[in-house]
């Protein structure tokens, strides 16, 4: 019996421009992307103390214009849509009629009936589905510009006077969750103040035939407040450092938002029906009467690392699991984000461990985010 050959992964517009940087490149969603330069450590602590440039491309970008834009991302998601203000952004999911979260996404009003909905690259095709789907009756249009946009960002302390030296756009003025347009080395940009890090930041959607431009001056514009090129894996630890969840590890199917702890994005006040409505109303009553779980930091006493699917004991039994874990460059121990029983939830619960080849390690909960930036 032969198995279809997987399909060749994906390349970013700045593809040869990693690979000239020396970048360790892996799968992820489909795509070749950058994992780290050098070293992960180092990327991490630019962008928490200086700067650190990464090339998002992977992200998937979907439009939905026409006069009853808003009323349709009204009814497929779960935020009140219809209230964001032009060149402003809101985080929202997407879910499935029984509740389940489909994906985490940012939806950015660019107009007065244009929005762009950007979904995570492995959640992209699904969610351009949905959108598709249930805008049947609406007078919308759903477009996949998934190719027509490179993404690149900026991010750490520094970032806010790296791009003022390449744009003439009122960064001062743009709010964190807010995107305008604008020319950044002479290339046209969506400018939005958006990032997954924990750290001020701005996230630039360009064309893809200016993407290297753009990264070029970037890199020429940062370097003497210490950028560096930054990879996935850095990515990943500064989102969790920040308390941030990852789709497919704190976000799936299996949950609602109410189960990640995430239910304030829900909006049942909004004018309308939408998708997951009845079940989310059920989800919300079970989280106010007696939670399952509840998603917390843990903070190791020891050195060793708790990775994903790693179980959480106390007392012998199992009370949670991993989710997320590595080892933080900021704390300087290993961190992690688990489910846990409610029972042993609460910050400075004594007498909790993680499962790690057999041996039950001590690990302390705590409250997230396990970072937080000085404003």
């Amino acid at each position: 019996m032969s198995t279809a050959p997987s399909p060749a992964p994906r390349h970013t517009a700045l593809d040869a421009l990693h690979r000239s940087l020396g970048a360790t490149m892996t799968d992820f969603a489909g795509w070749d992307m950058p994992l780290r330069y050098a070293s992960e450590r180092d990327e991490h602590n630019a962008v928490r103390t200086r700067a650190g440039l990464f090339d998002l491309s992977h992200m998937g970008e979907i439009t939905v214009t026409g006069p009853r834009a808003a009323d349709l991302l009204d009814y497929a998601l779960v935020g009140n849509i219809g209230t964001i203000g032009p060149g402003r952004a809101r985080y929202t999911m997407i879910c499935r009629e029984d509740g389940g979260i489909l994906d985490d996404l940012i939806v950015y009003r660019l107009g007065a009936s244009e929005y762009l909905v950007v979904a995570n690259a492995g959640n992209a095709q699904t969610v351009l589905d949905a959108l598709t789907g249930r805008a049947a009756g609406f007078d919308a249009t759903v477009r996949d510009d998934r190719d027509a946009y490179a993404l690149i960002a900026v991010q750490g302390p520094e970032s806010p006077g790296i791009l003022k030296s390449v744009t003439d756009a009122d960064l001062d003025g743009l709010k964190y969750y807010a995107g305008l347009p604008g020319t950044v080395a002479g290339v046209p940009a969506l400018i939005a103040r958006t990032g997954y890090t924990g750290e001020d930041g701005f996230e630039l959607f360009v064309a893809p035939e200016h993407a290297e431009r753009l990264w070029q001056a970037l890199t020429e514009a940062g370097a003497p407040a210490g950028l560096i090129p930054c990879g996935l894996s850095c990515r990943d630890t500064l989102r969790l450092e920040a308390g941030m969840p990852l789709y497919g590890h704190e976000l799936t199917t299996a949950l609602t938002p109410f189960d990640a702890g995430l239910g304030r994005v829900v909006k049942f006040e909004k004018e309308g029906d939408f998708v997951g409505r009845e079940a989310l109303l059920a989800a919300a009553g079970r989280a106010e009467s007696a939670p399952p779980r509840k998603l917390v930091g843990l903070v190791a006493e020891g050195r060793r690392v708790p990775r994903a699917g790693f179980q959480v004991v106390a007392a012998g039994e199992v009370v949670g699991e991993v989710t997320s874990g590595a080892p933080s460059p900021t704390l300087g121990r290993p961190i992690a984000m688990a489910y846990v029983d409610a029972a042993h939830a609460a910050p400075g619960t004594q007498g909790v461990g993680v499962d790690i080849r057999g041996t039950h390690e001590p690990y302390e909960v705590v409250a997230l985010p396990f970072y937080k930036r000085q404003k």
